[in-house]
């Protein structure tokens, strides 16, 4: 364990690059783990991000990465985090290399945490041929594009009535596809009807369409129902075993329980992005909310309250 810092990120997207270049900025000793499995892997274009609309999420995360590198007292590495461990200054936070480099077993005063979220699709068995392009998780991210289209919404959690109010807000020819669950209520199916959008019950077989893109929902009665966009409600989970020798408080959803600047209930573990309630963020807002941990973590380590 030769290795210290001041902090370590766990976690290269936009919420752990942000926290690392504020912090390499405040002169921290800063070393970024990356395990180089983003959630938004698939996806083409991401928007609303002030000078970097419709920029590919990849680009953004290395553009970010270069920005951070480029300062002397920061270093990322890909990395996958195995364990975090208390010491009587810190923590330890053992990694193991991943695309060739080495692992590494670092002492740091402080953690950041922010390794967001793995995400499970609904139980269709080609959806992956169109998320991304065709279908995508974020609303405010994607509406704008699929203004006045036929659009489809899939999922099966409960919230899928409120997913589909805000949709409609680009597009009033929507059908709610539940794939056979009973998450949309009867009264959630009313005030729907009330507001033109249809939930169609029915399992959904696959989906159909080619090379051209996304074109319908096919359900198991063989019923093709066309649409040439829309969204997937994914279930989020948070994989953090890693932590478990910290004992940090979760909400009931997993998500980690901070306060508003981002302390953790582990003093000197932070967490920031999509990891933290509410949970999945646009790139932007995980961004500042990087940012804004940093601010406070700074200055818990300067002795100063934020």
């Amino acid at each position: 364990m030769s290795d210290a810092y001041d902090v370590v990120v766990i976690g290269g997207g936009p919420a752990g690059l942000s926290a690392a270049l504020n912090l390499a900025r405040a002169r921290r000793r800063v070393l970024v783990l990356d395990g180089n499995r983003p959630r938004h892997a698939a996806t083409l274009r991401s928007h609303g991000f002030l000078t970097r609309d419709g920029v590919p999420p990849l680009d953004l995360r290395r553009l970010g990465r270069e920005e951070v590198a480029a300062y002397a007292n920061a270093e990322i590495q890909f990395a996958a985090v195995q364990t975090v461990e208390a010491t009587p200054d810190g923590f330890r936070v053992v990694a193991q290399g991943v695309r060739g480099e080495p692992d590494r077993d670092v002492v740091t005063r402080t953690v950041v945490v922010a390794s967001g979220l793995t995400e499970t699709l609904p139980k269709v068995g080609n959806m992956r041929a169109f998320y991304g392009t065709d279908l995508h998780s974020c609303v405010e991210c994607d509406g704008f594009e699929k203004a006045d289209a036929p659009l489809a919404l899939i999922g099966e959690s409960a919230d899928l009535a409120e997913w589909a109010i805000l949709i409609a807000q680009w597009s009033s020819d929507l059908i709610v596809f539940t794939n056979g669950s009973d998450t949309v209520t009867e009264p959630e199916e009313a005030a729907l009807a009330s507001a033109g959008i249809r939930v169609e019950r029915g399992a959904v077989a696959e989906l159909a369409g080619g090379r051209d893109g996304f074109s319908g929902v096919m359900l198991a009665d063989g019923t093709l129902i066309e649409r040439s966009g829309g969204f997937v409600r994914p279930e989020w989970s948070a994989p953090l075993e890693y932590l478990l020798p910290l004992a940090l408080d979760r909400d009931t959803d997993g998500y980690v329980v901070v306060d508003a600047w981002g302390r953790t209930t582990v003093p000197g573990v932070y967490a920031a992005g999509d990891i933290t309630p509410p949970g999945p963020q646009q790139l932007i807002v995980a961004a500042g909310n990087g940012a804004r941990v940093a601010r406070a973590l700074n200055r818990d380590l300067a002795g100063v309250p934020s």
